[in-house]
């Protein structure tokens, strides 16, 4: 069933664009790069379910996340809207083509393919999960996920999920449980009648989340598809390489709303 999803927007008038972020991100991963497209329309950044705002719900399923997405448009009364979506959101962009075509204008997927994906997040899952929170000071917060998380920024990437709730306690806006539970479904492929519109496909230079054999599967699935290298970049390449994502986007939608 899908559930109502918490989002920002801003703009005005026809098109629309929407953003989709990644597993444990929020709406906040993409607010950088949507805010510097020079691009008449309406924009929104969305926070998935079980993340962010959004609400927290026992599933997490693709089929799930793409209803919401649809939901969405006809709350906002939007007959249809380009959709760009980075890993966990790329895959729920691909559902919601595939199986909801004439809703999607047009398609970008960052650093996905539509093939099922063995895992990878399962340390950053079992981190988030023995952090305690019964600390005064986010950084205490952040000194117990450097036991396990050398990164700073990956440790940064997940300290977004955290907030206080009105007694000064800190809580995660994520559904870890849920979350942890689930996780097996993120990895899933994503298949369905072939979308006929415009697609873009953005891979990371460094990252090796598709891969030269996924080509004819995402061929097969989106036969327009384009399909661009990031350099410099892995699988956070609105990170790693802003100007050329940017550069990307702006070429693509640009294109098409001539």
């Amino acid at each position: 069933m899908a559930v109502p999803l918490h989002f920002e927007r801003w703009g005005n008038g026809l098109p629309a664009y929407i953003f989709l972020h990644g597993f444990l991100g929020n709406l906040d991963n993409w607010r950088t790069i949507a805010r510097s497209l020079a691009l008449p329309g309406r924009y929104y950044l969305i926070d998935a379910r079980n993340h962010g705002r959004s609400p927290h719900t026992a599933t997490h399923r693709y089929p799930d996340m793409a209803e919401d997405l649809i939901y969405l448009l006809d709350q906002e009364a939007l007959p249809s809207a380009h959709v760009l979506g980075h890993s966990m959101g790329g895959k729920t962009a691909m559902y919601a083509a595939l199986h909801f075509p004439e809703r999607i204008a047009s398609l970008i997927v960052v650093d996905i393919a539509p093939r099922a994906y063995a895992g990878g997040h399962e340390a950053l899952l079992a981190a988030l999960a023995q952090v305690n929170l019964q600390v005064q000071r986010r950084e205490e917060i952040e000194a117990q996920l450097a036991h396990t998380i050398a990164d700073p920024g990956i440790r940064q990437f997940l300290l977004k999920n955290l907030a206080r709730q009105a007694d000064g306690t800190f809580y995660w806006r994520i559904n870890l449980p849920v979350l942890i539970r689930t996780y097996p479904f993120v990895g899933e492929a994503i298949t369905g009648p072939a979308y006929k519109g415009p697609a873009l496909f953005l891979r990371g230079e460094r990252s090796t989340y598709i891969r030269a054999e996924d080509e004819a599967v995402i061929r097969s699935l989106f036969p327009r598809a384009e399909l661009r290298v990031i350099p410099n970049a892995g699988h956070w390449v609105h990170v790693d390489n802003p100007a050329a994502v940017l550069s990307e986007i702006q070429r693509f939608w640009g294109a098409l709303s001539k």
